[in-house]
């Protein structure tokens, strides 16, 4: 139980694929415009995350080493292409709006290291959860992001929201301030950089602040040990 809670920790905050590794930028900045956009490209990475590393870890006995990541560029290529004709067939107006983006799925560096770093060496129920942490945190990356975008830029919360939740979603809006004439800078890419800038900043921040506890207390321990001397 605590190994996987660990693969959890890691995957949403320790070694966050957007924050920490800083991998899949260019779909994080492209598409974080609004919170609908990014949770849609957010579940389908996760998604494919979590598939591609299934499949990676259940075949890594049987791939030899010299051809194992053509493998898995295919398997990956493989999952994305489904989870696309899915999207374009149940969530056709997100599929349009996310474009490009879905298909580039398959070159986000993050999906094929995670492949060769954990699934290939790991069974699959650990493999599976990686993939989820890894995935969540990935999309919890592109919702804050999104949620600050959407918030400066337009005034409003979860617009579109139809777009993912059928009709029951148009009643999910939420708008912020009345008559907003809204910031563009928030919603044009030099607002994603200075806005995931700000976000890897505030991370910085907040495991330093954690860290510190840890050092006074090593500090006093060495303290005590050499008192009696």
């Amino acid at each position: 139980m605590n190994n996987y809670l660990n693969i959890i920790k890691n995957g949403l905050w320790t070694n966050n694929q957007a924050f920490v590794a800083l991998l899949g930028l260019c779909p994080l900045l492209a598409v974080s415009n609004t919170v609908v956009n990014g949770l849609g490209l957010g579940a389908a990475t996760m998604i494919t995350l979590i598939l591609s590393n299934a499949i990676v870890s259940l075949i890594r006995n049987l791939v030899g080493s010299e051809i194992r990541l053509p493998v898995f560029v295919l398997i990956i290529a493989s999952v994305v292409t489904s989870i696309e004709l899915i999207m374009n067939a149940y969530f056709h107006e997100l599929f349009m709006i996310l474009g490009i983006f879905i298909p580039l799925i398959v070159t986000n560096c993050a999906i094929i290291g995670r492949a060769e770093a954990f699934a290939s060496k790991n069974p699959v129920a650990p493999s599976v959860v990686d993939g989820f942490a890894m995935g969540l945190g990935f999309t919890a990356a592109l919702v804050v992001l999104g949620t600050i975008r959407e918030a400066l830029g337009s005034g409003t919360l979860f617009a579109n929201a139809h777009l993912m939740f059928g009709e029951a979603g148009k009643d999910l809006t939420i708008f912020l301030i009345d008559d907003y004439g809204g910031f563009l800078l928030a919603i044009l890419p030099p607002g994603a950089f200075i806005g995931l800038g700000l976000l890897i900043a505030l991370k910085n921040v907040i495991d330093k602040r954690l860290a510190q506890p840890n050092t006074q207390v090593v500090e006093l321990n060495i303290q005590t040990e050499k008192a009696p001397l």
